[in-house]
Order: structure tokens, then sequence, then C-alpha cells
């Protein structure tokens, strides 16, 4: 209950209380939480501080509201670090979770004048587009679009997109050692097409990562644009001095 003697404030002391039946599991993962109505008749605040709190944690995500049927807890999010450090699916199967990878589309394009740019070669050239879909436990996680030059692996199209990462392909079977990566993280809303591959709203938020991948001798052989579910990731980046 709340100590109404207590310096801090009855709403702060709420808030604690919250994240404390989330954190440690009292409240379930989807399960729905006491309407506003009963948490402020159990706790002795206002309705009006009792949702301001909700609203509040609601928008870090640790909750999610189902119109007309209430509040429910939310899914942690997955803590990644950069993938400069790491790629996405080792991340998630080192801690543990269960992922596997759809190879939704093998095109071979004309580069476009950014891709070109991007990747310093000539418009034109022709470069290989490897789109794939990611999942953990079967549920859509992040779509990944990459650009490769053709002439730096040219038989891509035979290797096992789906089970092997491309920079594992690109340093065991064509041999180009990776030095530098290059990443920017921005927010986007996802399109139609987004939204049905990774089965949420039309202009649901996402979390968009570019990555352009160099070899040793700084010549760059991969552009990948990365869209994550913003609602199931967040970024931890760690700095030593």
């Amino acid at each position: 209950m709340l100590d109404r003697k207590s310096s801090q404030p009855l709403y702060a002391q709420f808030e604690e209380i919250v994240r404390h039946k989330i954190g440690s599991g009292e409240w379930p993962i989807d399960s729905a939480i006491p309407s506003e109505n009963e948490l402020s008749a159990i706790y002795g605040i206002s309705r009006m501080t009792v949702r301001s709190v909700l609203t509040n944690i609601v928008a870090e995500g640790l909750l999610y509201r189902v119109q007309g049927k209430g509040t429910f807890v939310s899914e942690p999010k997955i803590l990644s670090r950069p993938l400069s450090q790491m790629g996405i699916r080792a991340q998630l199967e080192h801690m543990g979770y269960e992922t596997s990878t759809e190879l939704l589309g093998f095109q071979e394009i004309h580069a476009p004048g950014w891709t070109a740019e991007k990747l310093n070669i000539y418009p034109a050239s022709p470069i290989f587009v490897v789109t794939r879909l990611r999942y953990i436990k079967d549920v859509p996680f992040s779509i990944h679009r990459s650009y490769i030059p053709k002439a730096i692996c040219p038989d891509l199209d035979k290797q096992d997109l789906e089970r092997m990462q491309l920079c594992d392909i690109q340093e065991q079977i064509y041999h180009q050692e990776i030095v530098r990566r290059v990443e920017t993280l921005e927010s986007v809303i996802s399109t139609s097409e987004e939204s049905e591959l990774l089965k949420i709203r039309k202009n649901s938020p996402l979390l968009l990562f570019e990555n352009l991948v160099y070899t040793k001798d700084d010549r760059p052989i991969e552009c990948s644009k990365v869209l994550f579910r913003a609602e199931k990731i967040k970024l931890r980046m760690e700095y030593i001095k």
C-alpha cells in the first residue's frame, strides 16, 4: 500500500508498485491489469492519477491498451547491441531466442544511383538484392534487405541465404574480410507491405538500421536496410574510455 507519511509523492509510489508487478511477473505477459477504477479504489488515489501513471508506462512499452478491453502487460523488449558488434541473429540466439529466416526474394538488378554511390560502383552495375524476413518463435520480427555487388559474390544465389548470415557467407565463402561498418538509426512508420509482412497495423513505428559494410581495403561490399518492430527492441550502446 501507499505510505501517506512518506516524502515520496503518492503517484511516484504507485508507479513503483506498478513497475514491480510487471517486472516481478506478478502481472504476467499479456494479462489484463486491474481497471483504473479498481486501482484507484485499491490504492486510495484519484482515477486521474492512475491514468496519468499508466499512460507514461504505456508510452514506454511496458503496458499496452486494447480499446474496449483494458490495459495489458507487454512482452519485454529485446535488448540489442549495435549490429556492428554482432549480427542480430547471433545476438538473438546468444540470448536463447528461437529464430528462423524466410527468403522473401532474390533479384539481380542494375544498381540505382543511390546504391551505386554507397557501394562505390558505376551506376547500373549488376547487384543482387536479397530480402529476408526474420522470425522469433514464429512471430515476424524484422525485414532485412541487402544490396551486394555481383562482382563480389558472383554465385550468391547458390548459397544458403536462410540458414547462413550474409556476413558469414562473405567471409567464409568469398573470403571478404569485414573490417568496418557504418550504421545509422532512425524511426520510420510501416508501409502497407511492411505491415502485412510483420503482422502489424499500417503506420506502426519501426526502427530502421542502415548498415554499410567495408572490407579490409575499405571497399564497400554491402549496403543493407533492416526494419525492426519498434515495440520489440531496445538498442544498448556502451562506450569505454
